[in-house]
């Protein structure tokens, strides 16, 4: 193994190498925190539409999943970079990473979107037709009947994809958003100690999706529904 001390060396910039990290560190929070964000908001709502009564919500719902999940992470990103504003002039002012967030969250939307759908559809009718019942609009059974339980239902498969999601934050180097993997790639050529160097990156990048798996787990045992599936 070679020297650590290398990451205390300056970059030549006035910066060390391990404040260069930890600068890249935070980008691939803030790229994966924000398109979770993203991915949550759209993919609930899709999930939603894709269960509802109307045959056009079921079938926007459908598309938007199934154009989504069927392309690429990687050509997405692409797409949003090259692509898109290309066609949407006013897209060329919008900082690259803002383009990835999307790019990201939309994929993974589509992902949330079949969780949310499976969550509520594995409730019993009878949930859906008792506030309907008293007197809830559709939206309000959604808002306070299916909803709560479907969330806490499809925990896990969303601890999932929220530790997906800081992986694949590192495809975000192919367009210049300097996130761990582009930090990793330069040092190694500019150093040539890419034994360290991947190694503190590949740490780094457990710490993140450890971390949300022990926020995820700690989250649903509070919320836990017992007779549910994961209830005790």
């Amino acid at each position: 193994m070679g020297d650590w001390q290398f990451f205390l060396r300056d970059t030549g910039g006035g910066e060390t190498y391990l404040h260069w990290m930890m600068t890249a560190w935070g980008w691939t929070l803030s790229v994966a925190a924000l398109s979770l964000i993203v991915a949550l908001a759209v993919g609930s709502l899709m999930g939603i539409l894709r269960t509802t009564p109307s045959k056009a919500l079921v079938f926007i719902g459908n598309a938007w999943t199934e154009l989504f999940r069927n392309i690429p992470l990687l050509v997405q990103i692409f797409l949003w970079y090259h692509v898109i504003p290309s066609i949407f002039l006013s897209l060329r002012q919008v900082p690259s990473f803002v383009l990835v967030v999307f790019a990201i969250g939309f994929f993974t939307s589509s992902r949330i979107s079949e969780q949310v759908r499976a969550g509520i559809q594995s409730l019993p009718k009878g949930q859906r037709y008792a506030g309907l019942a008293m007197g809830l609009t559709l939206p309000q059974t959604y808002r306070y009947v299916l909803l709560p339980m479907a969330y806490r239902i499809i925990i896990p498969p969303l601890t999932s994809e929220s530790m997906n999601i800081i992986k694949n934050t590192s495809v975000a180097f192919a367009v210049s958003i300097a996130e761990l993997t582009m930090f990793a790639m330069q040092a190694q050529e500019e150093t040539s100690r890419g034994i360290e160097v991947y190694l503190a990156v590949t740490a780094l990048y457990f710490v993140s999706a450890f971390a949300v798996n022990r926020v995820a787990h700690f989250i649903e045992g509070r919320v836990q529904v017992p007779g549910m599936i994961g209830g005790k």
